[in-house]
């Protein structure tokens, strides 16, 4: 018997990242309680970014873009054993290489949001074809990074996902430069 998203165990986390106590992720959400995340951030071969929007059936940022895949870290598991189970489910594929991780941040949703999460991001190249769940993705695409920064203006994303995006692009930081944003 499947366990549905809302009923999946999730550590509840302090300030400093420490597991307090364990609940079901519906009631994490209902109360905006601190959690855990990952945000993985995949290429292609040709360094294009897979680009998604998420379904109507999300329990968080229903029908809105990413640019990354990734989630909820579930409750014993570590950040990177999520990034990988995230991507690989997301993405549909099986054999990709493990994540690199890149920077952690606590994400804060603001005031009347959805709480706040520790938030790890990660990295990974995909040569392998994807075939999205169709639970989590209803478009996606690999998006050359030009493009993606023109459809940020454009498009309606994800607050957490841009508030990484704009972290790993960092001051200055030039689109490209060593494979990193």
């Amino acid at each position: 018997m499947s366990v549905s998203p809302a009923e999946e165990l999730v550590d509840v986390v302090d300030e400093h990242d420490e597991v307090v106590r364990r609940l079901p992720r519906g009631e994490v959400y209902a109360l905006g309680l601190r959690h855990r995340c990952v945000f993985v951030l995949v290429r292609d071969a040709e360094d294009r970014v897979f680009v998604h929007r998420r379904t109507a059936a999300k329990l968080v940022f229903p029908s809105l873009y990413d640019m990354f895949v990734g989630g909820v870290v579930g409750a014993g598991e570590s950040y990177d054993a999520a990034a990988l189970r995230e991507a690989e489910e997301e993405l549909g594929v099986r054999g990709l290489p493990r994540p690199e991780p890149v920077l952690k941040f606590l994400y804060e949703d603001g005031p009347g949001g959805r709480g706040s999460w520790w938030s790890w991001v990660y990295e990974v190249r995909c040569e392998l074809p994807v075939a999205p769940q169709v639970e989590e993705v209803a478009w996606h695409a690999f998006l050359p990074e030009t493009e993606l920064r023109t459809r940020l203006g454009e498009w309606d994303w994800v607050p957490d996902g841009v508030a990484a995006w704009e972290r790993l692009r960092g001051p200055g930081a030039e689109a490209g430069a060593g494979g990193r944003v």
